[in-house]
């Protein structure tokens, strides 16, 4: 342990400690702009910087270490001038008309300007603007960003991409353009971008359109992870955001039909266990993947390509609730299938992109999904057509695909869709239910590093089973598998930290980090639901009586499955989901 005196008060710390993390232990507020733990600490927006006795110049406290005696204080007249002129500095290079931007009233620049009073920029103002390509979910403004390379930490660390380039070298080192064919379109870069220089494509007034045509059915439907964190951003007046207060809230935009997407992972668990179970008697070689994570496929198809080929075929819910919705409902309601428009909230990015791909039109009336919306976009729609979300009583989705288990509800959160998978799986083969918990230990707190692998007992053999979140782990993961140090009949992986539920499409809570909350949110409502397992399911069980057959039957192969092989990396799409 080190002594160290900050702003006249003693601390004790420990060695190897930087100045900025002993000082948030106890409480001392240094601003940052480009820090992230263990991730970025680069001390590249020069907002962090304290004055230490003994050193002439002024330091950076998240990237330098503390010593025995050092005296540092963090609000000298000298230190506020520093601050002041280098945010001064990083105004004159950005797009300042923040009332039409995505990230207003949750930008970390405009923040910090508020608080440090910086109302005026003395500097010449220069930015540089590029048009915003529409083919990619993935949208980058340069006239916004403002150099902290958080983006480029979080590719590289956390999620073992890289898509993004650096050039220049030195203080002209600047972010340029995504490699978007290895792009896993994940937005952990945008969860992590202080500002509005990266967000994802805004798909809302195509929404609009489709809710104010009156020849058009519309139809929303709702993930998992919706539901843990739809309401982070507004004023509730204190009530609880329950599920059923979100289902008011969307139906309040106009929605003919508010679904809920955890009816089709009940069905998704259907296809996939009997999947498994079909894959474990044949002996294939290596383990079955999941593959309801749009991020994890793209990246396994371009990092991992002879992997890509024990994907499971099994569509991920979104698509699957499209294409039942096209069919199946359109059955039920006599309509043709083209006047439906399917909306899709998630808290993905790469969900925008999953709409588009081939096998993604079971009607052969455009794609099953028109429209894939973030949480973000949500909270944006609300507050345009001023639903008072605190004014709403609790309502309920529609039916029949509104129905859902607590097996469907635990898809949003790491470990969650191979612990439905197995409740349903050990089903199938014994004929009784496993306690609902009994797979309780593959369940995780929240991202982590590595991965969690189990052992489970079947009455015929011993199941290996291994979950993974993040595209580090997951690639870690996967190179083992390769190498053939680790063997697994089956594998999760999320692309996300922590699932869903930490995903890019998630409201941006500057300085928290709420994926292990809303996970434990999700594992709450499953806790209480009446019903666990996605085989008990009432709609799932008319659904497959009245329309499916069985799972895996020809009608479920064709409107369930999707040969992963019929497209290929990179794969490019327009602003309408059209292959580009």
């Amino acid at each position: 342990m080190v002594e160290i005196t900050i702003d006249g008060n003693v601390y004790e710390a420990e060695e190897g400690a930087t100045i900025l993390e002993v000082a948030r232990e106890h409480r001392v507020d240094i601003p940052t702009l480009c820090y992230l733990r263990e991730i970025n600490e680069i001390g590249a927006c020069r907002v962090c910087l304290v004055e230490v006795e003994g050193i002439d110049h002024l330091v950076a406290a998240c990237n330098n270490e503390v010593t025995d005696g050092m005296v540092v204080y963090t609000d000298t007249p000298r230190v506020r001038r520093a601050r002041v002129a280098n945010l001064q500095l990083i105004l004159s290079r950005h797009d300042r008309r923040c009332p039409t931007c995505f990230r207003n009233g949750t930008c970390q620049l405009q923040a910090l300007t508020d608080r440090m009073g910086v109302h005026e920029v003395p500097y010449t103002t220069f930015f540089e603007t590029k048009p915003i390509d529409a083919r990619f979910p993935l949208v980058r403004e340069p006239e916004k960003c403002v150099n902290c390379l958080r983006c480029v930490s979080t590719c590289q660390k956390v999620q073992a991409l890289g898509v993004w380039d650096l050039v220049d070298s030195g203080s002209r080192a600047h972010v340029d353009a995504v490699a978007p064919d290895d792009c896993a379109f994940c937005g952990q870069c945008i969860a992590n971008c202080p500002t509005g220089a990266l967000h994802e494509r805004d798909d809302t007034e195509r929404v609009f359109d489709a809710i104010f045509d009156p020849d058009t059915i519309t139809i929303a439907q709702v993930a998992p992870a919706v539901r843990s964190s739809w309401a982070e951003l507004l004023d509730l007046g204190g009530k609880p955001p329950t599920p059923g207060r979100m289902v008011a809230a969307i139906r309040r935009l106009g929605f003919d039909y508010v679904f809920d997407t955890d009816f089709a992972a009940d069905v998704t668990i259907m296809e996939e266990a009997s999947e498994l179970i079909e894959h474990l008697k044949e002996g294939a070689e290596g383990p079955m993947f999941t593959s309801c994570c749009p991020g994890w496929v793209r990246f396994a198809k371009t990092r991992y390509p002879e992997l890509a080929k024990k994907l499971s075929t099994t569509k991920s819910p979104q698509q699957i609730f499209g294409a039942l919705a096209k069919t199946y409902y359109a059955e039920i309601l006599g309509v043709d299938p083209a006047r439906i428009f399917v909306v899709s909230y998630m808290p993905c990015v790469a969900k925008k992109m999953e709409a588009a791909y081939p096998g993604m039109d079971s009607t052969g009336t455009g794609p099953d999904v028109d429209a894939v919306l973030s949480v973000r976009e949500l909270t944006r729609q609300l507050r345009q057509r001023f639903v008072n979300v605190d004014l709403l009583e609790e309502e309920d989705f529609d039916r029949p695909l509104g129905v859902a288990t607590g097996a469907g509800h635990i898809f949003g959160v790491t470990g969650g869709v191979m612990e439905a998978a197995l409740r349903t799986a050990y089903n199938f083969v014994t004929g009784e239910n496993p306690d609902a918990d009994a797979f309780h230990e593959i369940r995780s707190e929240g991202p982590e590093r590595g991965w969690r692998e189990k052992e489970f007992q079947l009455p015929d053999r011993t199941l290996r089973i291994a979950v993974a979140s993040g595209l580090a782990n997951a690639d870690a993961l996967c190179r083992a598998i390769e190498r053939g140090e680790a063997s697994y009949d089956f594998v999760e992986v999320m692309a996300c930290p922590g699932g869903c539920v930490g995903g890019g499409g998630q409201p941006i809570i500057e300085g928290f980090n709420l994926s292990a909350d809303r996970g434990c949110t999700l594992r709450i409502i499953d806790e209480q639901s009446e019903l666990r397992f996605s085989h008990e399911n009432p709609a799932v069980k008319a659904c497959y009586d009245d329309f499916l057959g069985e799972p895996l039957s020809e009608r479920a192969e064709e409107l369930l499955h999707s040969d992963h092989g019929d497209w290929a990396m990179p794969f490019r799409v327009t602003a309408d989901g059209t292959e580009a």
